[in-house]
């Protein structure tokens, strides 16, 4: 009886959560002007040759046919979109051909939000989740933090691009940082061990890598992708040996191509 209980309570909860002021985009994924809000708002699309962007263009179709993208107490508008879409490929562009089997949803915030999923009131902090458990398949994104990932003062961060990776991460079943799925087994070691190397670093104040990477290896992973493709350059010229393996799990060479 109790379990029983406990399933009823966990889905009105999941129906609240989903339901609440939710705000849909009337826009079909399959009349948005890709090539034009993807000039104006994505910075690494704009260092792409004509090829690259039509292929980049192709990705993004795809992927906003393969998931709903609504709003919860905002609208979503085709700049989001297409900004949400462009931080999934972004990770994946080396790759040949990839589908995010671990995500049918992201659900746009106006702002931060807490660990109730609440986005109005105090202590809200969070900017991005990959949803767990009830919420597998579901990824929550501040649209504050979307917008800003894209601009000129977004620097080393991009809460969406961080998002995506943990999906990357948590494709072989495991969110530890090892993304098992795009490295080869003999870089593991060698991985984990420059990892925990560059944790020190951060934590004796020597490292200008984001703090919040000494969380575990998961957000470790995540915070250095920001890195990688937001400042590819600097992290080159700061972390060569980080920058080495995060080419090589991306299958991406972006020095030269700083992306703001």
């Amino acid at each position: 009886m109790v379990l029983i209980l406990i399933v009823i309570v966990v889905a009105l909860v999941v129906f609240v959560f989903l339901n609440k002021k939710k705000v849909v985009n009337e826009t079909p994924a399959a009349t948005l002007n890709y090539k034009a809000l993807l000039e104006l708002h994505i910075p690494y699309y704009q260092h792409l040759d004509a090829d690259r962007k039509l292929l980049f263009e192709r990705k993004v179709a795809r992927l906003l046919a393969d998931i709903t993208i609504e709003g919860v107490g905002t609208t979503v508008s085709d700049a989001d979109k297409v900004m949400i879409a462009a931080s999934a490929v972004i990770p994946i562009f080396g790759f040949n051909d990839w589908k995010y089997r671990n995500l049918t949803n992201v659900i746009l915030y106006p702002d931060t939000f807490d660990s109730e999923f609440q986005f109005e009131g105090e202590n809200r902090s969070i900017l991005g989740m990959v949803g767990s458990g009830y919420m597998n398949g579901q990824m929550i994104l501040s649209r504050a933090a979307l917008t800003k990932g894209f601009s000129k003062s977004a620097g080393k961060e991009n809460t969406a691009i961080h998002e995506f990776v943990h999906l990357l991460d948590k494709a072989d079943r495991a969110t530890d940082g090892v993304p098992e799925i795009l490295l080869a087994h003999e870089y593991i070691m060698p991985w984990l061990k420059m990892i925990h190397r560059e944790i020190h670093k951060i934590e004796a104040g020597r490292s200008d890598i984001n703090p919040y990477a000494i969380t575990n290896e998961a957000e470790f992973l995540a915070v250095v992708a920001e890195y990688f493709f937001q400042k590819p350059n600097e992290l080159k010229h700061k972390h060569p040996e980080l920058y080495d393996m995060l080419s090589t799990i991306f299958l991406q060479d972006l020095a030269d191509n700083d992306v703001t």
